[in-house]
């Protein structure tokens, strides 16, 4: 029951966050000129691809810190921490300072329509200034995580998301502004996080031992290890991004309508990952702790009861889907040509929760166990699949680039299960 105690908290976390986005599409959606609504779509678009492409800070700290409690050594415990939060605040401080030219680029790549894309800048220009905070905040949330707290996630996300929703209605509703007070309700939010969340650290740091050592945080070489697990999660979440753009691509090159279905699609898969992201986050904490005792008993207990639940949940989602995916898709969109192109498609919807949940949980242990290499490779092996199979399957329209990605997730699958399988007889097991 460890791997539930530790997942709600991160399932109810990850709800707050569509339910930010509902709130933000409300606010600015109803104002008289939809260029608004259009340039918020736009700039939340760009700095979700920004954002998440440095969720390595959250997954690689998450890692390493959880070996380090596992070997009980609290002093790395604490100067992870530092590391972690130098590293996020010399790339947060690179980003504004390369902002210009990076939001000309990512709203290029969007390509919006001439009355939104000023408004999308001002919204970026304005967001731009939570780049540090954001980025701490990822470093805070792995820390914690790594160490089993997963309700201060809870905490700090429900905070982040509470602000922003409060504040979007009094800059929008009440002040009469417009993108732009989008934009700066997310930047006071981000920053209130920060300050709840350093104020949780300072509570926690009193019950560790040791002390910040200057060595550790200024000698760049200190870094060795988070540069390295850090550098290939980047590199993996480099491609994962590549997939996920390339689908959204050719789904546009068929048509707004197909687009527009895929689009709604992809939202099943999102609400599936709230829950499997859960206890694949879970695994990383229990996991990593277990690998630094090198307790290969708790090792193999946490795996199996963290793939139960997930496989469980992802079947629930199957027939979820199956019964009721008529019924989801209705809800997400009121135009008829979009439900019924979307419905053509569904049976995707249903196979796609039993085929991902292993990469998910997979995910989960190999961040754990800071083997990043294996997930990076397992993206690259599954673009190596997922594009040219695409190129020989377009003659089946969106079914083909449908059944392509369910190719890509299939690989990422199955990479991860070989390579958990070689390193459970090679490594993972009491020497003899």
């Amino acid at each position: 029951m460890r791997i539930w105690t530790l997942a709600w908290p991160i399932i109810l976390s990850n709800i707050t966050v569509p339910l930010l986005g509902l709130v933000d599409t409300a606010v600015v959606g109803h104002l008289p000129d939809s260029r608004y609504l259009a340039a918020v779509t736009l700039g939340a678009t760009l700095f979700s691809f920004l954002y998440w492409g440095f969720g390595f800070l959250r997954m690689g700290t998450t890692g390493l810190v959880a070996q380090a409690i596992g070997r009980e050594a609290d002093s790395d415990v604490r100067n992870l921490l530092g590391q972690s939060l130098i590293m996020a605040g010399v790339i947060g401080t690179l980003l504004i300072v390369l902002g210009s030219p990076l939001i000309s680029l990512g709203l290029w790549l969007l390509d919006g329509s001439e009355a939104a894309t000023p408004l999308a800048r001002e919204y970026a220009e304005i967001r731009l200034w939570s780049a540090p905070a954001v980025l701490a905040n990822y470093a805070i949330l792995g820390w914690f995580l790594g160490q089993q707290n997963a309700r201060v996630t809870l905490m700090i996300l429900v905070l982040t998301n509470s602000v922003n929703i409060v504040l979007d209605l009094w800059f929008v509703v009440g002040l009469g502004m417009t993108s732009g007070g989008v934009a700066l309700a997310s930047v006071i939010a981000d920053y209130s996080a920060l300050a709840f969340g350093g104020y949780l650290v300072l509570r926690q740091l009193g019950h560790l031992e040791g002390c910040f050592q200057r060595q550790r945080l200024l000698v760049l070489s200190a870094y060795s290890a988070l540069f390295n697990v850090n550098a290939n999660l980047f590199v993996r979440t480099l491609g994962l991004l590549f997939a996920m753009a390339f689908f959204t691509a050719q789904g546009a090159r068929q048509g707004d309508t197909v687009l527009a279905a895929n689009a709604v699609l992809l939202q099943f898969i999102m609400l599936t990952s709230y829950a499997l992201d859960g206890f694949a986050h879970a695994a990383e904490s229990l996991i990593g702790r277990a690998y630094g005792r090198r307790d290969w008993r708790e090792f193999a207990a946490t795996v199996r009861a963290a793939a139960a639940f997930s496989f469980w949940t992802a079947a629930a989602a199957a027939v979820v889907f199956a019964l009721g995916g008529n019924y989801l898709i209705a809800l997400l969109t009121g135009l008829t040509d979009v439900r019924a192109t979307a419905a053509s498609y569904l049976p995707w919807m249903v196979i796609m929760p039993l085929i991902a949940v292993w990469s998910y949980l997979l995910d989960g242990v190999f961040i754990g166990t800071t083997a990043v290499r294996e997930m990076r490779n397992s993206i690259f092996i599954g673009l190596a699949v997922y594009l040219p199979a695409w190129w020989l399957l377009q003659g089946l329209g969106n079914h083909g680039l449908w059944l392509a990605f369910t190719l890509f997730t299939l690989t990422r699958s199955t990479v991860l299960i070989a390579y958990y399988y070689h390193y459970r007889q090679a490594h993972w097991r009491p020497h003899r």
